[in-house]
């Protein structure tokens, strides 16, 4: 016993002064390096963010990199540490997409209503005409650290000046030559630009062809340029700078005023749109909060109520009907399989699971050759035994049809394995005991087989028909949703599910109502997310009536 408890000690006074010993210097300074490195790299990212003209994403970053420092970095957030990762991936891909799309529900945005009410004033703000003055053909040429632009008179004087204004100064004799300092493309200047007139002596540099001065045009567009008659220009076309002014300037009151018509341009919240004094929207226009009016429109409009209860109908019919299918094809398929009498069934088993094994937008477009009406080889063998080619994409009911074929090919061989995995746990006494019993196939299946595999099926199931409620890979590659509805406005097919009825009605329409689709988006979510509780809570229910 005495050795032992000497042992005992010696570990004891080990680990007492491995746990008393301080962390090595070197490796705690290399941590320290790192997190200043990262921290130095994201507050530069940050900074780029904000400086976009993205604020709140900016904050939003700096937020979230400073809690992620602070469960890393410091002791009290150790166990937080091994959670961050998932609650930080579930916030981005999954709440932060959500409450966007929501938001983005309550507001016109939409191909016509795109930017932001003050980068559509600012673009109204920023077209020009042409002014009065001398326009002025210029050369670039490059210098060295630099280019050098050459301006040069026009060789006849303006007919007539506008009324009202008088130049500065006389105007530069026809072909005359300025020339500005060696200018640097990334650095624009600011102020603008006065040339000097041009001495015979200077070395100009080489002049640039056009394709070089369309490299630099973003650069060129930035200059302006005061010469000595007066004149100020701005880059007209790659050949010229020439006086533009303005098309509109805003009042103290935010209205825009044309500055040759002297039209007024009123900003108009509610539509999203300035407008004139008759009210005519003028493009481009600005995103607005609209309220409920988007969710209004679906359940008032008839050009959208109309077919999208036709295209929920379809919906929930062909998530119901996949589900079926899949499973009456999927367990039939395991219960053969599972005949220990039947040969080759390691073959057979193999080939059955190919489907599931092939990328499943390839099966589509394979099967979208195979029911070609003119080409297809499904239509060629039934043209041969019984003369007819059916319209597998222009009838509504033949195409759904295609639609549940295809689906059920891609989805039964999942059914198929998970339910021979089932099988094989049921133990061998119960099918020993039914056979004693004198029950048949069926029986024995109906008895044995089918409670035994449907109650851990059931979660898998359920999981099936919201995969198919959104299945939007299947009717966009197989029919785009076709053949359309003939008496609707908006673009909606009889193939169509919910979510590809969306993606038409934004991204395909030639309005592309972004608003209206999350709004409807939205919708959806709510109708998955309540059939989803309501099937969990039938399952749960009979479930947990069922015997144990």
């Amino acid at each position: 016993m005495e050795p032992e408890r000497e042992v005992l000690e010696r570990e004891a006074a080990v680990a007492q002064s491995v746990a008393e010993k301080p962390p090595r210097t070197w490796a705690r300074v290399a941590r320290n390096v790192v997190a200043a490195f990262l921290a130095l790299a994201l507050l530069y990212l940050v900074w780029l963010v904000a400086t976009s003209g993205q604020l709140s994403l900016a904050l939003a970053m700096l937020a979230t990199a400073a809690i992620g420092f602070y469960v890393y970095l410091a002791r009290p957030a150790y166990t937080w540490r091994y959670l961050f990762p998932g609650i930080l991936g579930m916030l981005v891909f999954v709440i932060v997409p959500i409450v966007y799309t929501v938001r983005l529900g309550f507001t016109n945005y939409s191909s016509r209503n795109l930017l932001t009410f003050g980068r559509a004033t600012q673009y109204l703000l920023d077209q020009t005409v042409a002014g009065p003055g001398t326009p002025y053909q210029f050369q670039v040429h490059q210098g060295e650290g630099g280019v050098r632009l050459v301006f040069t008179a026009p060789a006849e004087e303006p007919e007539s000046e506008t009324e009202g204004e008088e130049r500065t100064q006389p105007a530069a004799a026809p072909g005359t030559r300025f020339v500005t300092e060696v200018l640097d493309p990334a650095k624009p200047p600011e102020d603008a630009l006065e040339p000097k007139p041009l001495d015979g002596d200077d070395a100009l540099g080489t002049a640039l062809q056009l394709r070089d001065v369309i490299k630099l045009r973003p650069f060129l567009q930035k200059l302006e340029v005061k010469f000595p008659d007066g004149t100020h220009a701005r880059m007209a076309s790659l050949r010229e700078f020439a006086p533009l002014q303005p098309v509109y300037e805003r009042r103290e009151d935010g209205a825009l005023v044309h500055t040759q018509t002297k039209e007024v341009l009123t900003p108009d919240h509610r539509i999203g749109f300035y407008v004139t004094q008759d009210g005519t929207p003028v493009r481009p226009g600005f995103k607005v909060d609209v309220g409920f009016a988007n969710y209004v429109r679906v359940l008032t409009d008839r050009a959208l109520s109309s077919p999208l209860l036709r295209v929920f109908a379809w919906t929930v019919a062909f998530a119901l009907l996949t589900v079926l299918f899949t499973v009456l094809v999927g367990v039939t398929l395991a219960v053969v399989l599972n005949w220990e009498a039947l040969p080759g069934r390691t073959v057979y088993r193999t080939l059955l699971f190919l489907p599931y094994a092939v990328p499943g937008f390839i099966s589509i477009l394979v099967f979208r050759g195979l029911f070609n009406q003119n080409f297809g080889e499904l239509n060629l063998i039934l043209n041969g035994l019984f003369g007819i080619r059916p319209a597998w994409f222009s009838d509504p009911w033949l195409a759904r049809t295609m639609i549940l074929i295809v689906n059920t090919w891609l989805g039964y061989p999942y059914i198929m394995v998970l339910a021979t995995g089932l099988i094989k746990a049921i133990p061998g006494d119960l099918y020993e005991a039914a056979a004693l019993q004198g029950a048949g196939p069926i029986q024995t299946f109906r008895h044995v087989t089918a409670p035994l595999i449907i109650r851990p099926l059931t979660p898998l199931l359920i999981s099936s028909f919201a995969f198919n409620f959104n299945n939007f890979v299947l009717i966009s590659l197989l029919t785009g949703g076709r053949p359309d509805f003939l008496d609707a406005r908006v673009p909606a097919g009889t193939t169509d599910i919910l979510v590809s009825y969306t993606y038409r009605i934004a991204f395909q329409d030639s309005g592309q109502q972004f608003g209206l689709a999350a709004a409807i988006s939205t919708v959806i979510f709510a109708i998955v997310a309540g059939l989803s509780i309501v099937n969990l809570r039938l399952t749960r229910g009979r479930v947990e009536g069922q015997p144990r």
